[in-house]
C-alpha cells in the first residue's frame, strides 16, 4: 500500500482525473491518504485517512511517507489563520487546521523531504469545549468566501466549515452535510439548542443540502456566500443583509 501526505497548502480533490472536473473536497497540508488508483498525466485517486473521502489529485501535491508515519496519531494542528512552514529550505504558507503529521520538536522527515514548523500549535485533546471556545474557533472563519468543496480559511463550504470547526474541538464529523446529519442526537426544539449544535436544512425534495453551527436558539454561523452570522427561527435562516429566507430548517443535532 502506498502512503501519502499532502505537501502543498491546499490540494484540490476532484471527481475525475482532470483539472476541468468538479472539486468535491480538499486535502490540507499534512493530511494523510492512501492510493486507490492511478491515471495518466500524474493523476492519483486517494482516500483520506481522516474521513475516508475519495478524490483525484495531482501527484505533485502529495509525497510518500513511511507506514510508521502514516499510522502515527497526529494531535497538533496549525493554530494561526495562516502559518509559515519551512519545506526543504523554502518558505510555504499554510492555513489553520493543518495536521502536523509525524512532527517531533517542530521537525518532520517525510522520506526525502524535510519540514520544520515553529509557529503556534493547537492541540484539540487539551481543549475543554465551551461556548467561548466554539465561538473562538468558528469566528476565525468569518467572511471566508464560500467555495464548493473547500475546507480552509482560503475558501470553505458549509459542511467543510462544520467539519473543520469540530476538528479543532476534537470531535469527528464526516465530510458531507447529509453524512453529518446521520450522526449525533436529535434536539427536538430550537429553543433547546445550545452553542455548537448543528442545524441542517433541506431542499424541496427533502435532501439535506446545508448545515450551520448554532450560536444559540436564534443565531447561526454558516458558510453561504461567505461565512456569516444570520438569524434562525423554526422555519429556517433569515439573511440579515437581504432580509430574505434562504434555508428551510430540517433537523438539529447535538454531538457533545
Amino acid at each position: 500500500m502506498q502512503y501519502l501526505v499532502c505537501c502543498v497548502p491546499v490540494c484540490p480533490m476532484r471527481v475525475e482525473a482532470s483539472h476541468r472536473s468538479e472539486m468535491v473536497s480538499q486535502q490540507l497540508f499534512g493530511e494523510k491518504s492512501i492510493v486507490i488508483e492511478s491515471a495518466p498525466d500524474n493523476w492519483v485517486k486517494i482516500a483520506l485517512k481522516y474521513d475516508g473521502y475519495e478524490g483525484w489529485v495531482q501527484q505533485s501535491h502529495i509525497t510518500e511517507i513511511d507506514e510508521e508515519h502514516f499510522l502515527k496519531v497526529d494531535k497538533d494542528l496549525t493554530a494561526d489563520w495562516v502559518n509559515e512552514v519551512d519545506y526543504n529550505g523554502h518558505i510555504m504558507f499554510v492555513p489553520m487546521g493543518c495536521p502536523l503529521s509525524a512532527f517531533k520538536n517542530g521537525k518532520a522527515f517525510w522520506r526525502k523531504n524535510w519540514v520544520q514548523f515553529k509557529g503556534n500549535v493547537w492541540n484539540p485533546e487539551e481543549i475543554k469545549i465551551t461556548s467561548k471556545v466554539i465561538k473562538q474557533v468558528a469566528f476565525r472563519f468569518l467572511n471566508t468566501s464560500y467555495l464548493w468543496g473547500g475546507k480552509s480559511v482560503f475558501g470553505i463550504d458549509c459542511s467543510g466549515f462544520a467539519q473543520m470547526t469540530y476538528k479543532f474541538l476534537n470531535k469527528y464529523l464526516p465530510r458531507d452535510a447529509w453524512q453529518q446529519a446521520e450522526k449525533g442526537e436529535v434536539v427536538n426544539f430550537l429553543q433547546e439548542a445550545v452553542c455548537g449544535d448543528l442545524a441542517f436544512f433541506d431542499n424541496e425534495e427533502g435532501k439535506i443540502t446545508h448545515v450551520g453551527i448554532l450560536l444559540n436558539d436564534h443565531e447561526i454561523i454558516h458558510s453561504s456566500g461567505k461565512v456569516r452570522i444570520d438569524k434562525i427561527d423554526t422555519q429556517g435562516i433569515m439573511n440579515l443583509e437581504t432580509k430574505q429566507r434562504t434555508h428551510k430548517l430540517r433537523i438539529i443535532k447535538r454531538y457533545f
